[in-house]
């Protein structure tokens, strides 16, 4: 049989092993995709510690995964071999729970999440359900595509659905790895974009991304906002718990905290400027196959494109190590060469 190279978590909290494996069958409803490119995200990190309730292994991770259609079942819907796609975060729906039957599949109560649910991208080949998949721009390069199926959708998605308008003021809280790419997808959507770091040392990489202008994070960064008239909306890209807490009172009237990375200790709001000025505070999950693809599509309408660094399929362990680190400028990408 055919064999492939992969890398897979063994057991929760196991060292990254490079590992042979057949190539794996499509079955029912399911295609195979050759991998070019699979994004690492600080998600991963369920795989690697074992975080998620279920979860099998030996595991191959991966949920940013670009390539192309290298076989599919006779009843995996239209698509073709040798057409490109991407594979993001939602790996699935049930198709019969309630949220599913009014269209909400982001919020199945089954929802499949590739790489945890079933193998991902750290592979030169996986299996993925026909509806995962999301049809890719040919003038994208896979490398760069593969970002945007995780940071990419998460903060555009975030950002069309949060309620802002052309020229409202909108703050972008971080510029990493999430942040990078908001800011780029804030301004290209007609608003009044805000970036917030630390340190006066960020602005000009803020001004580049398209922020028109800068806030330094360190230095009361609701009250700048509130000089500014308010933020119509605050994403929080950075999961730092205090950071986020201290935006809340830099919302305009009837504005949005929105929080897209999870920090891992509670945020404590106060709630009397939530109360009095109508202001609200919400999170956002990533999106389904068509999200994605219609955050690729806007990607390559508008030239937002995520700042990576690449490394070899067999360095895996070295990206994720470096990103959890916060090494990587900004995002790290496996590719399949």
């Amino acid at each position: 049989m055919p064999r492939m190279r992969a890398v897979q978590v063994a057991a929760p909290g196991g060292d990254w092993q490079v590992v042979e494996r057949e190539i794996p069958e499509p079955g029912a409803g399911q295609v195979r995709v050759k991998v070019e490119a699979c994004g690492v995200c600080h998600s991963d990190v369920v795989v690697k510690e074992g975080l998620f309730p279920g979860l099998q292994y030996p595991r191959i991770p991966g949920h940013e995964v670009a390539g192309c259609v290298d076989a599919l079942s006779p009843n995996a819907g239209n698509w073709q071999k040798g057409q490109r796609v991407g594979v993001g975060w939602h790996g699935g729906q049930c198709f019969r729970c309630e949220p599913c039957r009014r269209g909400d599949f982001i919020l199945c109560q089954f929802e499949r999440i590739t790489g945890v649910s079933h193998d991902g991208g750290y592979a030169e080949y996986m299996i993925a359900p026909a509806e995962s998949l999301a049809a890719m721009p040919d003038d994208l390069r896979a490398a760069e595509a593969a970002p945007l199926l995780c940071a990419g959708i998460t903060t555009f998605n975030a950002l069309r659905n949060a309620g802002a308008r052309p020229g409202d003021t909108v703050a972008i809280q971080g510029i990493g790895g999430l942040g990078h790419l908001a800011i780029q997808f804030a301004n290209r959507m007609g608003f009044r974009t805000v970036a917030i770091g630390r340190g006066k040392d960020k602005d000009p990489l803020a001004r580049k991304l398209g922020a028109h202008l800068y806030v330094d994070g360190a230095v009361d960064p609701a009250g700048q906002l509130k000089q500014l008239g308010g933020a119509k909306v605050i994403l929080a890209t950075a999961p730092d718990s205090k950071s986020i807490a201290a935006l809340a009172e830099g919302l305009a009237p009837s504005g949005k905290l929105l929080i897209v990375a999870v920090p891992n200790e509670a945020v404590t709001l106060s709630v009397l400027p939530l109360v009095i000025g109508r202001r609200s505070f919400q999170g956002w999950p990533s999106g389904t196959a068509m999200d994605s693809e219609d955050t690729l599509r806007f990607s390559v309408m508008s030239g937002v494109r995520p700042m990576i660094e690449q490394f070899p399929l067999d360095r895996a362990g070295e990206a994720f190590s470096r990103m959890m680190k916060g090494d990587v400028r900004f995002r790290a990408v496996l590719t399949m060469k």
